[in-house]
């Protein structure tokens, strides 16, 4: 017998494209053949062929470890698994400068179309089919393969809503919702598209530096094999392995909120480059992400802006045909390209990633439409930590669903309408608060160009600038 799984297709996608809370998925992926991806069985997939590792200390500090700070080798996964084991040939591998007990490594962000290019047709062992999203696949995913302790610096997406599927090991996910935007303090330094990091290292948090955090509602969960997790748009997240080995596959769900959002990327893309290119770079000043291969020229990113202005009003020029027409003949299904989350890596240019139109945009599900989300063993709801149900604590405790019924085996993105990242009134902060290098207490301390960037192009900021923008070119 087939597998029967507690949501359909439809049922599942439309918990996905409403649900505004993170939740955990059990039982729906247990004949993915994804399953058997742990790091061996890829190791044999890949055949020698060597992927970028990127190392951090285990050490913790109260400085988030950005992909800056960071080291980079190129090692086989053959060469990771030993090096996990402590075993004697690493003294002379590529992480021999590099002792176990002291670093965590990270094979992260690796879109598997990329990296299994020759072997297209394992990309079917990944069925996001399941939730609704016909034709998705590995081709549209990402691979996350870790040591104990590797992790993720707090930030958000800037695009869509990310299904998490957890394959081996274990992984915590500290998420925080929208509203706690401020109180986090975000940066665009290092700068990536689509990313805006926290400034905060909320593992070890600097409760002097950055006081508002305290005013953050963390919500906690451990993320076992054989689960997914939804992760709406726009909440944050820091994620840590807490096994030997991890590996997790992703996808990021487009939205038609998007196209706003790539108008919001652009303004800050030009804004950023052109005050950091413009500023004489100091000795260690590593402002561009790893992901980000060069500091486009100001005339790129006006090109890029215009596109994507111009794809926002496609959009919105679609959704309004769309809508005459679906009462009387149904809306026809339109094709959906993956989003670039970070297009420098891949080579991407900014014509190939503007001009987007998505087949899962939340005028399809409104919220108001949708009946009672069914949480219960098969979807249970990410909760702040105060109020975590005792099913959530168990999962944590040991590791294991203990309603999961099938056992466990085992990466740009609501609505349509404009939406603003606002802060939740009680959490507000002051400029000098943003400061992240000086104490609020000291207002006499001189500003640095990373001070005005980060009010500059603070999420609310862009928000409004994006907004005002649009508005001109509308008239």
């Amino acid at each position: 017998g087939e597998d029967v799984k507690p949501f359909t297709p439809e049922k599942a996608k439309e918990i996905v494209m409403s649900l505004q809370q993170p939740a955990v998925f059990c039982n729906m992926v247990g004949d993915w053949p994804a399953l058997r991806w742990n790091a061996k069985y890829l190791s044999a997939l890949l055949d020698g062929r060597t992927i970028q590792f990127r190392l951090g200390l285990k050490m913790m500090d109260l400085v988030p470890q950005f992909e800056t700070r960071c080291s980079y080798v190129k090692a086989t996964l053959e060469e990771f698994l030993a090096w996990s084991c402590g075993q004697p040939s690493c003294l002379s591998g590529p992480f021999s400068c590099y002792e176990y007990s002291k670093y965590w490594a990270y094979a992260d962000y690796k879109y598997i179309a990329k990296i299994f290019e020759d072997k297209p047709e394992i990309f079917q062992d990944i069925r996001w089919s399941d939730f609704g999203f016909p034709g998705r696949s590995g081709k549209e995913s990402t691979l996350w393969i870790g040591s104990e302790g590797a992790n993720t610096p707090c930030h958000l997406d800037s695009y869509g809503c990310n299904l998490v599927l957890q394959v081996q090991g274990r992984k915590r996910w500290h998420l925080f919702p929208p509203g706690d935007t401020s109180c986090l303090y975000p940066t665009r330094i290092p700068y990536e598209e689509s990313s805006v990091f926290s400034k905060v290292n909320v593992a070890n948090p600097d409760v002097k530096r950055f006081p508002e955090f305290g005013n953050t509602t963390p919500h906690v969960v451990t993320l076992s094999p054989g689960q997914v997790l939804l992760v709406p748009r726009h909440w944050w997240h820091y994620v840590e392995s807490i096994d030997p080995i991890t590996v997790s596959i992703n996808s990021w769900i487009e939205l038609d909120a998007d196209h706003e959002a790539r108008v919001e990327e652009a303004i800050t893309r030009m804004l950023v480059c052109a005050i950091k290119s413009a500023e004489n770079p100091g000795a260690g000043d590593l402002w561009l992400n790893p992901t980000e291969v060069e500091a486009t020229s100001h005339e790129i990113n006006l090109q890029y802006l215009n596109k994507a202005v111009s794809a926002y009003f496609k959009c919105q020029k679609a959704s309004a045909s769309e809508q005459a027409c679906s009462s009387s003949t149904g809306a026809e299904q339109r094709t959906s390209s993956t989003s670039c989350k970070r297009k420098r890596e891949d080579g991407c240019e900014p014509e190939d990633c503007t001009l987007l139109t998505h087949e899962f945009g939340f005028s399809t599900f409104k919220a108001e439409n949708l009946q009672k989300i069914p949480f219960g063993p098969h979807l249970i709801p990410v909760l702040p930590q105060s109020q975590e149900t005792s099913s959530m604590d168990a999962v944590e405790s040991d590791g294991r669903d203990p309603l999961h019924e099938n056992g466990g085996g085992h990466f740009g993105k609501l609505h349509c309408t404009r939406r603003q990242l606002v802060a939740s009134s009680d959490c507000k902060t002051s400029a000098q608060q943003m400061d992240s290098e000086h104490s609020p207490s000291a207002p006499n301390t001189a500003l640095s160009t990373n001070d005005l960037l980060d009010c500059l192009v603070n999420p609310h900021v862009i928000s409004l600038v994006a907004q005002l923008l649009l508005e001109r070119t509308r008239v």
